[in-house]
This record gives C-alpha cells, structure tokens and sequence, in this order.
C-alpha cells in the first residue's frame, strides 16, 4: 500500500493511497490544534496526514474512508486515535 500526501493549500491535503491496481483521494483539513496536540510541532503537517491514514488503514479499508473530512472526524469514529496517533509516527 503507497500513501502519497500532497499539501493543496493552507493546511488542505490530497491524499492518494494506492493499493495493486486501485486508487482512492481524499481530500483532508488539519486544524492547527489538533496538529500542535499530536505532534508537537515535531513532523509536518504532510507527515501528520500519513500517519494519521495509516492508523486508519490499519482499521478499514481506503474505500471506506471519507473522501473528504477534517482530521478531529477519525476521533469520532475512533476514539482511540489520539492515545495511539503516536504509534504511527
């Protein structure tokens, strides 16, 4: 599985994830508080995404994922996602 993160504005990503022959894009915002509380300021807001995408892969599949959401969303349908987010860095 490939995840390719690409910033398309101000805090706004494109994430492809390619898996054989399939493709998927979400389109995902990062509020700046919740990035702060994640990580510290210690990786980048690209970075952030991947992890975060692969937390979520490693609970459903791409095509199940939204195609377009703000990051503080995986925590409704994961609450667990901050107490591990670090995991994935």
């Amino acid at each position: 599985m490939d995840i390719q993160v690409e910033e398309i504005g101000a805090s706004v990503f494109q994430v492809t994830v390619n898996e054989g022959d399939s493709e998927s894009r979400h389109r995902v915002t990062v509020p700046e508080d919740l990035y702060q509380r994640l990580t510290d300021g210690k990786v980048t807001q690209a970075e952030c995404v991947e992890a975060a995408f692969e937390f979520l892969l490693d609970r459903e599949s791409k095509e199940s994922i939204l195609s377009q959401f703000d990051l503080p969303v995986i925590g409704h349908y994961f609450p667990e996602f901050e107490r591990k987010f670090k995991d994935y860095l």
